[in-house]
This record gives structure tokens, C-alpha cells and sequence, in this order.
């Protein structure tokens, strides 16, 4: 056994590691977890392979249009974040991604018995793309809100949503952010394109109705630039997913914490609007949550609180 290079190794993964959290990532995990943060479950190891076993079913692969089986692709465009939604483990594009969303798409994908082409894009683009047909479906913890379901179409296949996350330490907010006037005065980071700057940009006004300062609010294109602001003191608090501030704030390296649950989202693959794929989709769902592959994957990454009974096509926005 060469002794130097598995020290070398060592090293290199313990890297790898924290790569996520330091050159950005946004709603995934990978890798193995030491401590886990309030509410989130300790994901397995990167190794675990739940869609390895996926076959096609060809009474689901028959819901997908003619055109489709014929020629066995889709084009995806993907929102690669951060953990545990879809990251890339070795901090670099040129690597494969992993994450929960990853292995959901590749699991619908063999039940339906075609490729993905998956496309990097920034998260902003990839709904408005959907309408330009440059993409079948896109992926990206899109959440189902009332003003996306009028020009998009969403299968689900989790429960997510909004949360919130502050340098660890900073007690200002309690334990958790229950009403957004607890955020007047502060300085909000968040998403570009997202539902958090859109949800922070419609309730801005609440502040001076109650005689406070408003909050401001920064935008970012990179979940890591968020968390190195946050880190920095540059924001005082961080608006995202509830998955990924949870996985977020169990990694040590973030020195961050979770603040709570704001508002659910049911999370689904979008399609522009009138799509012949929702159908297919929807069945693949369902079938990776009947034959279990779904909460397998689910507990690989440590997000089973988020599961879902069933998938729906365009459920109504949740009201809490």
C-alpha cells in the first residue's frame, strides 16, 4: 500500500468536502456529514446509487409524445446550485453534478426510457427559455406560485420552500423569522429570479405601515457569494431554500444558522405552458414513489421531511 498517496487522497477529499460551501453551491449534498443541523437528517454517503436499478416502464414511456420516443432526448435546462438540490461535488463545471435533483431527473429519465441532455443555466433564464422552446423541462427547486402556474406548467416531486439563515452567533432574530417586519432595517441576501426577492420585493412596504425602517435587499447570482456575504457581515440575513440553508447550516465551514421555515412551496420539473411532457412526468413520479426509489433518494440526501405522497400537475399555490 503506497501510505503517501492515501494521505494524499485523504486530504483531497476532505477538500472535496467542503467545496460546496466555499465555492457555492444552493440546495444539495453530497459527500459525508459530521454534525446535522436542527431538522435536517444526515445525508449517506455520495456513493449511494438509488437510480442505478431504474428500468423503464414502458405503460409510463406511452404517455410520452410521438416524438419523444422517437427520438429518445430531452433537452433540460439546470440550474446547478448547491447541496443537497444539484451541486457540482468537485466544485468545477466540468464535473458531473449530483444532488437530490440530479438523481430525481435520472430516475424519471430511465422510467421513461430517454437521455437528458442537461444544459447548465443560470436560474433566472431557464423559465423564460421554457416559453422559447429552447428547453423541454427545466430543474432548479422551481417552486409553484400563483404568477409562475399562469405561463408555466409544474409536475411535482417535493415540498420545499422559503427560509431563513444568519451568521452564526448573530441572535438578533431569535431562533426564528416568523414575520417578515422582524427583517426592517436589515440587509437581506437572496437569489436573483427567485421566489425569496420576489416575496422580500411584494412586502417591503409592510415596514413603514408599521413605522419601521425598511429592509434592504441584495441580490445574487451564486448561492456561495450569498454565504460569503452573510460570513462577512456584508448581509445580516439569508433568504433561501429550506433544504439547502438546513444542509447549509450543518456544514461547520458555513458557519451559519437556520432561522425556521417561512412558507412551504410544493417544488416541481416546469414545462412551458400546454406541454404534452407533464403527464409522462407526472407517472414517472409516481411510479419512483411507488417501487421506492424515491424515498431512497430522499434519504440519501437528507431531505425526507420534504417528501410528497403523490405527484400533481399545477397544485395551487400553498397558502402557508
Amino acid at each position: 500500500m503506497n501510505l503517501s498517496g492515501t494521505r494524499a487522497r485523504l486530504r483531497l477529499a476532505a477538500l472535496v468536502a467542503l467545496l460546496p460551501l466555499t465555492a457555492l453551491t444552493a440546495c444539495g449534498s453530497g459527500a459525508t456529514y459530521g454534525t446535522t443541523a436542527a431538522g435536517a437528517q444526515a445525508p449517506r454517503t455520495s456513493t449511494d446509487d438509488p437510480v442505478a436499478a431504474v428500468r423503464k416502464v414502458d405503460s409510463v414511456a406511452a404517455l410520452l409524445p410521438d416524438d419523444v420516443r422517437t427520438s429518445g432526448r430531452l433537452r433540460v435546462g439546470s440550474a446547478i446550485a448547491a447541496p443537497p438540490g444539484a451541486y457540482y461535488p468537485q466544485g468545477a463545471s466540468g464535473t458531473k453534478p449530483a444532488g437530490q435533483d440530479i438523481d430525481i431527473a435520472d430516475a424519471v429519465a430511465k422510467v421513461l426510457g430517454v437521455e437528458l441532455e442537461r444544459q447548465d443555466a443560470s436560474f433566472e433564464t431557464i423559465l423564460p427559455a421554457l416559453g422559447s422552446g429552447k428547453y423541454d423541462v427545466g430543474t432548479g427547486n422551481f417552486g409553484v406560485t400563483t404568477e409562475r402556474l399562469k405561463t408555466i406548467d409544474f409536475v411535482t416531486y417535493i415540498n420545499d420552500g422559503q427560509g431563513f439563515a444568519v451568521r452564526k452567533g448573530n441572535t438578533s432574530l431569535g431562533k426564528k423569522v416568523s414575520e417578515l417586519t422582524q427583517l426592517c432595517g436589515l440587509t437581506i441576501g437572496t437569489g436573483a429570479g427567485t421566489t425569496f426577492e420576489k416575496t422580500l420585493a411584494a412586502q417591503k412596504g409592510r415596514c413603514a405601515e408599521t413605522g419601521k425602517e425598511p429592509y434592504d435587499v441584495k441580490v445574487f447570482s451564486e448561492n456561495g457569494a450569498t454565504v460569503t456575504a452573510v460570513q462577512q457581515g456584508r448581509v445580516d440575513v439569508v433568504m433561501s431554500t429550506i433544504n439547502g440553508l438546513r444542509h447549509q447550516a450543518a456544514q461547520p465551514a458555513s458557519r451559519t444558522e437556520f432561522l425556521g421555515e417561512f412558507h412551504r412551496l410544493d417544488v416541481g420539473f416546469a414545462f412551458r405552458k400546454g406541454s404534452p411532457l407533464t403527464r409522462a412526468f407526472q407517472g414517472a413520479v409516481n411510479e419512483l414513489i411507488k417501487n421506492g426509489t424515491y424515498d431512497r433518494i430522499l434519504r440519501k440526501w437528507g431531505t425526507t421531511a420534504s417528501a410528497i405522497e403523490t405527484s400533481r400537475i399545477n397544485p395551487p399555490e400553498h397558502t402557508q
